[in-house]
């Protein structure tokens, strides 16, 4: 896209940019005309601008014609309120939301003590940016609107009830009109009526709920994740897939410009032993020449997508709005169509690749000498598995992988490495061993393990030859004074570091607030900590006092890897950010099309507030699929006592996780017993009245699984001894009826009590 020049005499686009933002009231054209003393003719030459600053995604428009920046919310819009906490806070989204970060949440702000509105609602409201969010001031209450849930249904009696999927929500709502869906159905429903009288409307039915992969497809229809391409889309990825690749230009002038060619080279790709799409490749070799003695050069060859997806193309477009792929145990709903990302770009053995070079020279205690960007033609020698690595690494005598590529690729990657693993000992980065679930599933889509992810040293290798290269880009572009899409982390925030001290004054670990906070103060208190019961926790709080990493075209480093510069430049088959990255060093390397146009230069800060946004939807719907999983293979051992650990606990209970196998489930204070439970905030304990019998949060301690929800992913405990199983089978009607069992059609599915049957 050209960017046209403003004509004399209008504002500028900046200028522009600061009247919306800064007005009291809402600004269309005439406002803004009227701002700038704009005559008749120039009144014509403002419509063009406003329309080309909306296609550049400056700027939206909302309705009457006013205009708000791109991302945010106008001055004055329509609001439909989406959930009212149990703090009584309404929360509200926008009723048209078409920018490519997800819909902001609007904390509606009213007068009174006790809120008018419900769930469904719409408002006429004045909107502002408060703090990190958003606040909403009602000016005019509007006609409703239906709220739409996902959920299954469930039959008590003669009654249908409706079983919402978020874990969060444990009310169930009755349903006055099934639209022809049956018991055990997953459906969509709209909301209607007011608290406490709100029923449920099914408005469409999207089938059984427990059925081989559904579980992601509730997360994709949750959180809105395009999972089909458009034919426009599918057409030029086509089209695109049978560019030609070769090391020297081509007959036909602009296609590319000249590869270096590497496909002497034995480079390999290291990956999951269940990846469908290779972004990556690395080789490695001893550098004994000039004053690098002990040295090493080496190579990270990454897929050249910047080759195929050309900027402003429906592929670009469709990226951009996708944000990333999204990872579920069973799927992968990925940012590009399968002939891109798991054929054309994907770095596969034996074929002929293009790829984006990083060419490094290491020094022997691990520091980046010097690196330089190359496309290249590679040929991958072999896709390797990361248990296949190491056990050949290892001497496994069965390992799975070459003799020749053990000496000739991995013998001196693991050397390469054992340099980069002194220069990341010497920054000390954040070291927090928590582990990942790692779902198996078997060929129909059942689930066969849940367990912890071993963490091998081939895992470590390609994770810090990834560093160093996206530490080279950053850098590279930093030289060329070009622009560099950064992924930021900041250090964490006063408040946050207060309540960590806070937290581990009650296991007797100092912390001084004091002192100069760096990744490395944490990995000494967690030294000192040792191999406690509590160090997993002590883990996952220091965790939650890091603050969250993001894109921006600002760098404020990466504090978690105690980096000064960092740019994510590694997978740009599955993250958009890292496409950005290759289109900048296209341009600033003089390596031919696809570079970075000026618009998305001038556009960073947009756009990585976009990606941003996009990556926590990934992220949040990728964890809640987990648990659902988890819950569905816990399914099987309701009623089964197991070693459980404490992870967090309220007024209201503890929350626990099951030894190995993980998920997050509540044991409520009411089925504790009799005795009354005070909670005691600065120890994170419950402790009772009479006997002073306490429950900490890392504590362990044996557990009975009550209830596994895989449609919701949510899990329920009792202590093992049936404490409070009179004071706790009571039940509340006006929440709805005891949840006990999904009627599905020919037979129960009780995944309370029994489990479900497979």
């Amino acid at each position: 896209m050209v960017r046209t020049k403003t004509p004399p005499g209008l504002p500028t686009r900046e200028q522009i940019l600061d009247f919306i933002q800064t007005s009291d009231t809402p600004a269309g054209k005439r406002e803004i005309a009227r701002a700038f003393g704009l005559s008749a003719q120039q009144k014509i030459s403002l419509k063009s601008l406003l329309k080309d600053m909306a296609d550049e995604g400056l700027i939206d428009s909302a309705p009457g014609r006013a205009f708000h920046k791109m991302g945010g919310l106008p001055k004055v819009t329509v609001l439909r309120i989406a959930d009212v906490d149990d703090g009584g806070n309404v929360w509200a989204v926008p009723e048209k939301w078409e920018a490519e970060t997800p819909p902001p949440r609007v904390r509606v702000r009213e007068r009174g003590r006790k809120s008018a509105l419900g769930i469904g609602d719409r408002i006429l409201a004045r909107t502002e940016e408060a703090g990190s969010g958003w606040a909403a001031y009602p000016m005019k209450k509007l006609d409703r609107a239906a709220e739409a849930v996902l959920g299954v249904l469930r039959a008590e009696g003669d009654k249908l009830w409706l079983q919402g999927v978020d874990k969060k929500e444990r009310r169930e709502v009755p349903v006055s009109d099934a639209g022809g869906a049956a018991p055990g159905d997953l459906v969509l429903a709209a909301l209607g009526g007011r608290p406490p009288r709100i029923t449920a409307r099914v408005v469409e039915r999207l089938g059984d709920p427990f059925e081989a992969r559904s579980f992601s497809l509730i997360a994709i229809h949750k959180h809105g994740i395009p999972d089909v391409f458009s034919e426009e889309v599918l057409a030029e990825a086509r089209k695109v897939a049978g560019y030609p690749i070769k090391s020297s230009p081509p007959r036909q002038a602009g296609r590319i410009s000249a590869r270096e060619d590497l496909r002497h080279l034995p480079i390999v790709a290291i990956d999951p032993i269940d990846a469908r799409d290779h972004d990556d490749a690395v080789w490695a070799t001893p550098d004994d020449s000039g004053d690098n003695e002990g040295g090493w050069r080496a190579i990270v060859a990454i897929a050249d997508v910047s080759f195929y997806v050309r900027p402003g193309s429906e592929l670009d477009k469709s990226a951009r709005s996708r944000g990333n792929s999204v990872y579920f145990p069973d799927r992968v709903v990925p940012m590009l169509p399968e002939i891109l990302s798991a054929d054309v770009c994907s770095l596969k053995a034996g074929q002929d690749r293009a790829a984006l070079v990083c060419h490094l020279t290491i020094a022997k205690d691990g520091r980046l000498r010097d690196w330089r960007f190359t496309r290249g033609v590679i040929r991958v020698a072999a896709n390797i598995a990361y248990e296949h690595a190491q056990a050949a690494i290892d001497g496994v005598a069965d390992a799975p992988v070459p003799r020749d590529l053990i000496d000739g690729a991995l013998k001196p990657l693991w050397g390469c490495w054992a340099a980069l693993a002194k220069a990341r000992a010497h920054r000390e980065p954040l070291d927090l061993d928590l582990p990942e679930r790692r779902i198996v599933l078997d060929e129909k889509g059942r689930i066969l393990s849940v367990a912890p992810r071993e963490r091998l040293d081939s895992m470590r290798l390609i994770e810090d030859f990834m560093i160093a290269a996206n530490v080279a880009a950053a850098k590279a572009l930093e030289a060329k004074k070009a622009p560099v899409m950064y992924r930021v982390h900041e250090p964490p925030t006063r408040e946050k570091l207060v309540a960590l001290k806070d937290y581990l004054e009650t296991f007797d670990v100092p912390f001084a607030l004091g002192q100069v906070i760096r990744p490395a103060t944490f990995n000494h208190v967690l030294e000192r900590i040792g191999e406690a019961d509590f160090k997993p926790q002590v883990m996952e709080q220091i965790l939650r006092t890091q603050t969250q990493a993001f894109y921006g075209p600002q760098n404020h480093g990466h504090f978690g890897l105690s980096l000064g510069s960092y740019a994510h430049f590694t997978s740009p088959i599955r993250r958009y950010a890292d496409l950005i990255v290759h289109r900048s060093l296209v341009g600033s390397y003089g390596l031919g099309e696809g570079a970075l146009p000026a618009d998305d230069a001038a556009n960073m800060e947009r756009v990585g507030e976009a990606i941003s946004g996009l990556e926590r939807r990934a992220m949040e719907a990728e964890r809640e699929t987990v648990d659902r999983y988890v819950a569905a293979y816990l399914a099987e051992h309701v009623g089964t006592v197991m070693e459980a650990r404490i992870t967090g606990v309220a007024s209201f209970g503890f929350f626990a996780t099951i030894k190995g196998v993980g998920g997050d489930g509540l044991v409520p204070a009411r089925d504790l017993g009799t005795e009354y439970f005070r909670f005691d905030e600065s120890s994170q304990s419950l402790i009772g009245d009479h006997s002073g019998e306490t429950f900490s949060a890392g504590q362990r301690l044996p557990l009975r699984l009550a209830e596994a929800n895989p449609v919701s992913g949510a899990l329920r405990f009792e202590l093992p001894d049936g404490k409070g199983s009179a004071g706790g089978s009571g039940h509340d009607r006006r929440k709805g009826p005891p949840p006990r069992v999904l009627k599905r059609r020919g037979r129960p599915a009780n995944i309370r009590h029994q489990g479900r049957k497979r």
